[in-house]
This record gives C-alpha cells, sequence and structure tokens, in this order.
C-alpha cells in the first residue's frame, strides 16, 4: 500500500486538508486538497476571544476533514493554526476542544514558524538565492529576507488581507478615500522594518491572494501555457491589474477569470499589500510561489528529514520527471555523453556560435527527450511538448520551461514552427534558430543510440573543406544507429551549410 501523509492548515480566511502520498519509488505528490472557506477572522472579536460561532465551525470543518483522513486510513497528520487561532486568548481551550472531539492535535503556529515554513518552502522550490518572500493571510502578513537560502530577518505583521478589509473597508469595493487611508497605514508599517528598505532583490509572494494575482493577469494577457509557479510580474502590472479591477462593479468581480469568489472582497487590500512592499523594497520583480507554508512543514517533516535545503531544487524536478515518466535512464547518460561530445567539438571547430547557457539547456533537455512516448509513440513529439510545457517544474522559469520544451520535442522545422508560435514574443529569432539548432543536435545523437545498446562510443569531428566528417567508434553491430544517423542527418547539413559525412568504426574493445 502507498503510504500516505496529510496536513491541515487552519487559516483566517480558510481551512485546507492536504493529502500526499509517496510511491513505491520514493516520489511524493500532492493527491488531495480539500478547501473550505471558514472565514474564522470574523468570529474573533474585540476582546480577542474566537466566539462559540467561530469554535463551531472550526469543529464541524475539522470532522469533515476527519472523515476524509479515516478513510483514507491516514496516521500521520499535522494539523497546524495560525493567525487567528494564534491571537485568540482562549486558544488553550480551543486546543483542547480539538484534541477531545476529533483525531487530531492542534499546532498553534507562532509568527516565526509561521514565516520559517513560507521560506522554507521558496528555497526549497525555486532556484532564487537572495529575495523577500511576503505571506499575505486572512489575519497576518508574514515577510521574510533570505540571502544564500539562508533566512536572515522575518516579521510577523499583525493585519491579513480579511483584517484589512474589515478595519479599513465599509463595503465589497474601497472608496478612493478608505484605499488612501489603508496605503498609509501600509507605509508606515513596512517603513518600520529597516532590513526591508531598498534590496533590489526578487520578492517572492505566497497564498492565495498572489495566486488570484497571477490568475487574473494571465487572464487578461490571454497567457498561452499554464501553470503559475514562478510566474513573474513587475510593478507596472501589478498597478495595472489594480486599476483594471478599480474600474469594476462588485458583480463584475465575481464574474472574473481566475479570481476567486471567495476573495473578491479583499484583492484590492491584498493587491495595495503587494505595491507597497515593492516600493518599499525597490524590487527587481514579483515573483509567485506556488509551494507556501504547508508545503514546507512537509518538506521539513518528509523530505528533509533533517538537513537544511534540497542541493539543487532543479536537479529533483528532473528525476521527478524521470520516474513520473519511466524514463530510461541508462539511455539518457549515454545520449548526454554523445551530445556534449558533438557540442563540444562543434563549437571547437567553430561550426555555430554556442553560448554557456547551450550546454546546460540540451543537458536538460537530454533528460526528457522524447517523454511524450510515455503516452503514445507515434505522436511522441506533440506530448512531449505539452508535458514540458505546461507543467510546473520548480527551478526553471516558464521561458526556461519553454526553451527545454521546444529542445527535447524536436521532430522536424515544421512542427517546431507550430510548437513556438505562441511564443514568438517571448524569443527573438535568433534565439528560435539557436534552440532548432539544440533541437537537432539532440535528434541526432538519439539516433546514435537507436537500438539502445550504447554501441557508439565515441566521435569524431574532422572539418574538410566543405565537408563535415564524423567518424564513430563502436562496439559490435551498428546497423540501427547507421540507418537513423543518416535520416537524421539532413537538418544538421542545412543548418551547418555542410555536407556530413558518417563513418562507423567498429572496435571489439573499448
Amino acid at each position: 500500500m502507498k503510504e500516505k501523509y496529510a496536513i491541515i492548515d487552519i487559516g483566517s480566511n480558510t481551512m485546507r486538508l492536504v493529502i500526499y502520498e509517496q510511491s513505491k519509488s520514493g516520489r511524493i505528490k500532492e493527491v488531495e486538497n480539500i478547501k473550505m472557506v471558514a472565514r474564522l477572522r470574523k468570529y474573533l472579536n474585540d476582546k480577542e476571544i474566537l466566539n462559540n460561532e467561530g469554535v463551531n465551525i472550526l469543529l464541524k470543518t475539522l470532522l469533515m476533514f476527519q472523515e476524509i483522513t479515516r478513510h483514507h486510513k491516514i496516521n500521520q497528520i499535522k494539523c497546524v493554526a495560525t493567525a487567528t487561532i494564534r491571537q485568540a486568548i482562549n486558544r488553550d481551550k480551543i486546543i483542547k476542544l480539538v484534541a477531545e472531539e476529533t483525531d487530531f492535535t492542534l499546532q498553534v503556529l507562532s509568527g516565526y514558524e509561521e514565516a520559517f515554513y513560507g521560506f522554507l518552502a521558496v528555497v526549497n522550490s525555486t532556484p532564487i538565492q537572495e529575495g523577500v518572500t511576503i505571506d499575505i493571510g486572512g489575519g497576518s502578513t508574514e515577510v521574510t529576507y533570505f540571502k544564500n537560502r539562508d533566512m536572515i530577518h522575518y516579521h510577523s505583521f499583525p493585519f491579513g488581507a480579511l483584517s484589512l478589509k474589515q478595519d479599513f473597508v465599509s463595503n465589497d469595493i474601497p472608496t478612493i478615500e478608505e484605499m488612501k487611508e489603508l496605503t498609509q497605514y501600509l507605509q508606515k508599517q513596512f517603513e518600520s522594518l529597516e532590513w526591508l528598505r531598498g534590496k533590489k532583490v526578487p520578492i517572492v509572494a505566497i497564498g492565495g491572494s498572489a495566486r488570484n494575482v497571477v490568475q487574473i493577469h494571465q487572464s487578461l494577457v490571454d497567457y498561452p501555457i499554464s501553470g503559475i509557479h514562478q510566474y513573474e510580474l513587475n510593478f507596472e502590472e501589478i498597478s495595472y491589474i489594480k486599476n483594471h479591477l478599480s474600474t469594476l462593479s462588485f458583480d463584475d468581480f465575481l464574474r472574473i477569470d481566475g479570481l476567486s469568489k471567495d476573495r473578491a472582497d479583499i484583492i484590492l487590500p491584498a493587491i495595495e499589500v503587494f505595491k507597497e512592499l515593492y516600493s518599499i523594497v525597490n524590487a527587481k520583480n514579483f515573483i509567485l510561489s506556488n509551494k507556501g507554508l504547508r508545503d514546507g512543514i512537509f518538506i521539513e517533516e518528509f523530505v528533509l528529514k533533517g538537513r537544511k535545503l534540497l542541493p539543487c531544487v532543479l536537479d529533483k524536478s528532473f528525476s521527478d520527471l524521470e520516474q513520473d515518466y519511466e524514463i530510461n535512464s541508462n539511455h539518457v547518460d549515454h545520449i548526454k555523453i554523445l551530445v556534449n561530445q558533438l557540442v563540444e567539438q562543434i563549437s571547437k571547430a567553430n561550426l555555430y556560435p554556442l553560448r554557456p547557457e547551450d550546454f546546460l539547456d540540451i543537458n536538460l533537455a537530454a533528460r526528457v527527450y522524447n517523454i511524450g512516448q510515455y503516452i503514445e509513440e507515434e505522436s511522441s513529439s506533440q506530448h512531449t511538448f505539452y508535458l514540458l510545457a505546461n507543467r510546473t517544474i520548480e527551478g526553471l522559469s516558464h521561458k526556461e520551461r519553454i526553451k527545454i520544451a521546444l529542445i527535447a520535442s524536436y521532430k522536424n522545422k515544421n512542427s517546431f514552427k507550430q510548437f513556438s508560435k505562441p511564443f514568438l514574443e517571448w524569443f527573438t529569432s535568433d534565439e528560435l534558430k539557436n534552440l532548432r539548432f539544440l533541437g537537432i543536435l539532440l535528434k541526432f545523437a538519439n539516433s546514435l543510440n537507436a537500438s539502445k545498446r550504447e554501441a557508439v562510443k565515441k566521435i569524431e569531428l574532422k572539418v574538410n573543406g566543405e565537408d563535415l566528417i564524423l567518424q564513430l567508434k563502436c562496439l559490435g553491430d551498428s546497423t540501427a544507429e547507421e540507418i537513423e544517423a543518416e535520416k537524421s542527418k539532413k537538418q544538421l547539413e542545412k543548418l551547418l551549410n555542410k555536407t556530413i559525412r558518417i563513418f562507423f568504426e567498429e572496435h571489439k574493445s573499448e
């Protein structure tokens, strides 16, 4: 039986149950994500007591979650609460009630723990070395500053999207005057942290409000791929979203693509938080992390297992892809050897202008080359591009993801044009030409291991006038490789403007 784990996150706005599953190979993935909009913050009165109605909603939701965890026979369950329960003076009574009425032991996170788990999720799911994280909850906002993937500062503000709405906005949409007062309040709060000012680093945003901002922008610009993790916005784009929303009625809000109905009345205060933080930090850009508090808790408990950080986020992402799609690792390793020999010798002979990043791109693409054959061999190129373009690959930006997808799915010039058409604004013509060359090269290297026997051991390249001589040293019969290489070399000949002559030399020993 596959092992399962669960995390229950009791926030001020929403409550979630997330179930993770570990396969025999050790790969852990999220299999269930159940959200309930409880808005517990509304039931925290002026004396900071969570009233009976709020406690009843909490228990009722937990009992519903309990039915699900019992059905899945989950023993390892982490149940945590954040700002509203933390701020409630009757929290000890609430913890006791949860223990008596449910299967769960409630842990109330401190402001430090809430900030730390968000930071932990960010540095273990993105390649960002230095930045400021922000997690806007319903009742608190956590910010951190990290450098070299190490948390240097943190702070937990006693306001969140829901409490800001309650304190500053009388109706569903803030007036100009209400927004002005809210802005002044936020400026004062952020200016109180000297370590935030003028850092000029990326802001990495966590949580539902940030997700909704990104989803709204993707809808407005008709974004060509799915996925929101590591989506980037600049200050002007955030301002554009705010200005666009400010022209709409609340009924229109409820129909906006990408905006959850339960966040319609709190999205503008949340956007104002992002804008003011962006200004104080003088940020380079605004990046969404789709991994947050729950992921940080899970990573610490079930993934890191005593370590502080994953050594390489990107390597883990590609290892997960290799496991999920049952990639032949021996074949991949050999293709990487062959393609690196080709790249190095082509570069040395000045046959094509290759940059240092091309070496990384083609090696990453080699790890997932033709991954779509897992679904169907006949249309593997289309499946390869779609899988890689639309799957979250932690450690890659969206543009980098498309680069790898275009290289790894390369079949011919027509399919390359088809796949790259929605992204013509993302790349220059020279960049596209370069990606096509890397795709052709990878396809050719793959043909040199057509039989999956690693017959071709070494490639020697020589230029003889208009001819390009490839001498391939082989072990055993290389007939299958000879046939496929002759087919694949044609596109390489056109791009290099050379006639390629291939000689397979059989050696009995290496």
